[in-house]
């Protein structure tokens, strides 16, 4: 799924399995670190980082949510990177997980940041030298600031521009007289990113703190890239900011790996919707087959209320009645169906989650009854709307009610009852629990079972949960499960109120 890109990419890429030894490099990998793939494959990930740095590296036999080490997608990991020959260079390592079909896999983007670390410390002397002699020439600077391999931009206390180096020139198409411009940011800057550019900025002359952003910056061909900001101010003895020195860093690649990597997983999201909703076929069959066979039982009843030599009217409307009903009923069945299927954009919004359940429940109605589950809802009266994306939240209820259905399969002595309540959780979000009454699960199993393709199922993917769980993530809750008192499981998961 993602060798198309591995190659393509402009940084090395190391593929590693849930044990931290690689699986897998891109020829950029190769180049970087002076080995070959043969090599590498096999070889503990830590080989490539020096050894006084190793604990800064995750560790791979964890959960990548769980390790309080590795940040969010995107942020970045600092680290140095160590060659076949011993050597050492500054790298920037951006981690993502990925569920494969082998096992969780974790995908390392490492750039070489040599020429960003050798800009910043240039930046650094400039301000030294700054410090140190304030009779230095102009031209000097300039002449210094030029031979910067970034984008370069100066500016006075205020965030007037004074200067921008010659890469930045030759990316924008700014001559040095436009650069120099008021109006040289909104030029150059997208419109959705200027606004908080300039809300940062308007900041910062209070703060006179350093920050940085991401923001997208249009080149002289019209095209945006992005690009990493960073201003860090120069002051006087007395500490008020003269200056502001600022860097922008071509990053468009790897947002692309990001977005690369994001679209696979919600590909793999859809499909394992798509498989739950086989596994309902038979009763979604059976639930679209009800209302239909209503229609053609109603429909002969109108015809012969109709055929005979004084019709009655009335008995054939009622037939037309039922008609309506059942047509509108198989409809609405085919809706929630579609909706269920659809790959669409997480789209989040205000949401009646005890609606959104009770809709779920209507999907899953016949596969209850024919496993003689008695299925109870619980809802609390009071509850505020949610934010959340309609699809995403059903599969997540779908999923636990199959799995608190398929838990109970096997169970005789003992009612078979799946109860689902709803309920204020405080700060802020809204509670959903479904408890069941089957085998149960082992207190060592209670995290392991949303780990992806870990199963307690015959014939079970072990995506399920873990899927749920990234979802429920994304929507700013959390899932989690436990063992009942007595028999079954329970499990919660909790979603943010709409404000």
């Amino acid at each position: 799924m993602y060798e198309n890109f591995f190659e393509f990419s402009p940084d090395a890429i190391v593929v590693t399995d849930e044990g931290g030894r690689i699986t897998n490099v891109n020829s950029q990998a190769e180049g970087a670190f002076g080995y070959t793939r043969e090599e590498l494959l096999g070889l503990p990930v830590e080989t490539l980082i020096p050894e006084r740095f190793r604990a800064a590296h995750p560790n791979h036999r964890r959960s990548y949510s769980a390790h309080p080490s590795v940040r969010p997608m995107g942020t970045g990991l600092e680290l140095l990177g160590r060659r076949k020959d011993g050597s050492e260079f500054p790298v920037d390592i951006m981690l993502s997980p990925v569920e494969s079909a082998n096992g969780r896999i974790v995908l390392s983007v490492i750039r070489d940041v040599s020429e960003r670390k050798r800009a910043e410390q240039a930046l650094h002397q400039i301000e030294q030298r700054l410090r140190n002699s304030a009779e230095q020439s102009e031209k000097e600077l300039r002449q210094l600031i030029d031979t910067i391999p970034q984008q370069v931009f100066v500016f006075n206390a205020d965030w007037s521009p004074l200067f921008a180096n010659r890469r930045e020139l030759e990316y924008t198409g700014l001559t040095p007289r436009e650069a120099q411009s008021k109006d040289a940011v909104a030029q150059i800057f997208h419109s959705e990113d200027l606004k908080r550019l300039e809300d940062l900025r308007q900041r910062m002359l209070t703060e006179g703190a350093p920050f940085e952003m991401e923001a997208r910056i249009r080149g002289k061909d019209g095209q945006y890239r992005w690009f990493l900001i960073r201003d860090n101010p120069f002051r006087d003895a007395q500490g008020r900011v003269l200056r502001w020195y600022g860097t922008r860093t071509d990053i468009e690649d790897r947002k692309r790996a990001e977005e690369a990597l994001r679209k696979a997983q919600a590909d793999l999201a859809h499909v394992t919707r798509i498989m739950t909703m086989g596994e309902l076929a038979a009763s979604i069959a059976h639930e679209v087959n009800q209302p239909i066979s209503g229609i053609v039982l109603n429909a002969n009843t109108c015809l012969r209320w109709l055929a005979g030599d004084s019709p009655n009217v009335e008995e054939a409307r009622e037939a037309a009645r039922r008609i309506v009903r059942d047509g509108k009923r198989a409809g609405e069945v085919i809706a929630r169906i579609r909706a269920m299927a659809m790959k669409t954009v997480s789209a989040k919004g205000r949401l009646d989650i005890n609606e959104l359940i009770r809709e779920v429940v209507a999907l899953a109605r016949d596969e209850v009854g024919r496993s003689r589950v008695d299925l109870r809802t619980k809802f609390a009266d009071d509850l505020p709307p949610v934010l959340g994306d309609r699809v995403q939240l059903q599969q997540v209820v779908l999923n636990l009610v199959m799995n608190g259905v398929q838990a109970m399969s096997t169970v005789e002595e003992r009612p078979r009852e799946l109860i689902i309540t709803t309920q204020n959780d405080g700060d802020g979000q809204v509670r959903v629990t479904v408890q069941d009454s089957g085998i149960g699960i082992n207190v060592e199993s209670v995290e392991r079972i949303f780990d992806a393709f870990y199963t307690t199922k015959h014939g079970g993917m072990g995506m399920g949960l873990s899927i749920s769980r990234s979802i429920v993530q994304d929507h700013g809750g959390r899932l989690w499960a436990a063992a009942n008192e007595g028999p079954g499981a329970t499990f919660h998961f909790t979603v943010l109120k709409h404000n």
